[in-house]
């Protein structure tokens, strides 16, 4: 059995550390890039001032989700309010790099990175929320800034992972892979030197080997394996550490732009098909210069695609996508909903999530199929919810179920996430549904409302009976006419499905009528299974799909001369039947994830 001591940090020791860690950080500054302080992150150019929604993810579970009480979760009722411009109609001819962006770690991949350099058990983990501007938390991760508390959680992180390692004898001499007998000896400089690749990503230059080197001597007099306990909360500090640097390096073939080097381009793997840091291997290939070439890197992403864990990292792209995370503060009125409960939600975002699966790993098939087919992984509430047998369901056992002609269920729009997170509490919301539509699957721009408009729509004396009639005389307004004639059409389409997804055919009294339409009046729909087919051969989808990829795994919205990139992103998709592993697998291969421009942020 592990021996343990008490091994806590004195606070001169901290201060100490503190002022050596901004010391070096100064010092030891890539010469290609202003190297962002711990409560200074760096903006990103799309938007200095983006709408931020903050609800931090939580991993894909493996059975329903229960709730995360390490990091603070606090979705947006609302996908965001501002979303990017629509694509530009004329993009240049020529691929044309964007800047730089350097994303801090976010919550989930920090806590991945953490397990994968240390193992299990970690401290609890406290750390700011992050945020989602433009759906996905990567971008939040370029443009928001960390407060000064912010920092101090950071702080409290890396001394609490150092003393859990350092009062473990087992665990700390597993890491060190040596004994320590003095402060400054050749057991500290390897731990520097090999623990502080793996931490920062990248080899330590000479420079920042010595300058920890001296941190070790200087805080290791009386317990030298106190002073390196110091240099491991250090570089857990560093930003080197939180954030990912990745500026590239002069292109040989090409001088107007820049190529990420291989061992950023270890990280940009790591990070897009793992959501943490590269594993051994990975970086081996770095050192070796092997993820300049492009047989060599698309024999790593290929490797690391085919292993379980990007199943995880899929998830995360798949649940910021489909803004899974607001289910978790969706809220029912229980004399309406008296079937409405936690459990439910949470076998609503398990159901999604195992269709994502399905579609991408284990069938390895038409990603189109989320939008049409007519399956779905029920347990009991969900069984009964849908009206549909399921055998072998019961509250935490899921099943296939393939829905009959006689249920009205194609896709995963006419599922019960997609229908509960997009209503209130009372009534349906045509207009939240058909604006996650125009937003999230087909990435069309909807304007925020002006100030000054009455967003109420509740019922009141000599109103028209219906949500339906009620809207279309909302729309009578000028001020609202305009995005309320775009939105509110395809939310009109589920109008069968109330507001925790159950199928219905009148309310209060009145015959349910849900025709709408999609592309104008001239192409009438008469309810969401007609838009489920419409969808699965609309190609905004797929492109919007790529667009929303490709923002995730830079961190950053497109820029208009990326807009080739995206277009032989398309082709690829398209090409490959529409098989989302191998859109992956392009974009990994891809000039616009693979360079970057001469320009650096804010020149």
């Amino acid at each position: 059995m592990a021996t343990t001591t008490q091994h806590r940090s004195p606070s001169g020791l901290m201060v100490a550390l503190a002022a050596a860690t901004l010391a070096w950080a100064a010092a030891c500054a890539p010469p290609s890039a202003e190297v962002p302080a711990e409560d200074e992150p760096p903006v990103a150019n799309n938007d200095p001032n983006p709408p931020a929604n903050n609800d931090a993810p939580d991993d894909p579970p493996d059975d329903p989700p229960p709730s995360n009480n390490d990091v603070p979760d606090d979705p947006p009722d609302d996908p965001p309010d501002d979303p990017p411009d629509d694509p530009p109609d004329d993009p240049p001819a020529q691929y044309e790099p964007a800047s730089a962006v350097m994303p801090r770690l976010t919550t989930v991949q920090y806590r991945h990175v953490l397990e994968d350099l240390f193992g299990l058990p970690l401290p609890r983990l406290v750390l700011e929320p992050d945020t989602n501007p433009y759906l996905f938390y990567n971008i939040g991760a370029t443009t928001t800034e960390v407060t000064e508390h912010g920092v101090e959680l950071y702080s409290e992180a890396a001394f609490e992972m150092a003393s859990m390692i350092f009062g473990d004898t087992a665990r700390r001499d597993a890491l060190l892979g040596c004994q320590v007998t003095q402060a400054g000896d050749s057991c500290t400089r390897s731990f520097i030197e090999n623990t502080g690749q793996r931490i920062l990503r990248r080899p330590l230059t000479s420079q920042e080997v010595e300058h920890w080197v001296r941190v070790a001597s200087a805080l290791g007099n009386e317990d030298p394996y106190a002073g390196v306990e110091m240099v491991l909360a250090g570089l857990l500090q560093s930003p080197h550490f939180l954030y990912r640097i990745e500026v590239g390096e002069a292109d040989p073939n090409d001088a107007t732009r820049r190529r990420y080097t291989s061992w950023e381009m270890a990280s940009r793997l790591a990070f897009l098909f793992w959501n943490s840091t590269p594993d051994q291997e990975l970086m081996q290939a770095a050192a070796r210069g092997e993820l300049l070439d492009d047989v060599t890197l698309q024999e790593q992403a290929n490797r690391l695609l085919s292993s379980p864990r990007a199943r995880v990292a899929v998830q995360d792209f798949f649940a910021q996508y489909l803004d899974l995370g607001r289910l978790a503060k969706v809220e029912r009125d229980p004399q309406r909903y008296p079937e409405f409960s936690r459990t439910l939600t949470s076998a609503m975002e398990f159901e999604l999530r195992l269709l994502v699966d399905d579609i991408v790993f284990r069938q390895d098939t038409d990603t189109r199929k989320l939008f049409s087919a007519r399956r779905g992984y029920v347990n009991s509430e969900l069984a009964s919810l849908y009206n549909v047998t399921a055998p072998g369901a019961s509250l935490v056992a899921f099943v296939p179920v393939d829905f009959p002609q006689d249920i009205p269920r194609a896709g995963i729009l006419t599922l019960g996430a997609f229908l509960t997170m997009n209503a209130h509490e009372t009534e349906t919301s045509p207009t939240l549904r058909g604006k996650y539509i125009r937003e999230r699957l087909l990435c069309q721009q909807v304007p925020p409302p002006p100030d000054d408009i009455d967003l109420n729509l509740e019922a009141e004396e000599d109103d028209p009976p219906t949500l339906r009639e009620r809207l279309e005389q909302h729309r009578n307004d000028p001020a609202c006419s305009g995005c309320h004639a775009f939105i509110d059409p395809p939310g009109f389409l589920f109008e069968h499905y109330d507001s925790i997804g159950r199928y219905r055919t009148e309310v209060d009294g009145y015959v349910v009528d849900s025709s709408g339409y999609l592309d104008g009046e001239a192409f009438p729909m008469a309810n969401a299974l007609d838009l489920a087919g419409a969808l699965q051969n609309d190609q905004r989808v797929t492109a919007c799909m790529v667009r929303q990829l490709f923002r995730h795994a830079n961190g950053r919205l497109e820029e208009s001369g990326e807009e080739p990139a995206l277009d032989a992103l398309e082709e690829n998709f398209e090409a490959s039947g529409y098989r989302f592993r191998d859109l992956m697998m392009a974009l990994a291969l891809s000039d616009g994830f693979r360079t970057v421009s001469t320009n650096q942020e804010g020149e």
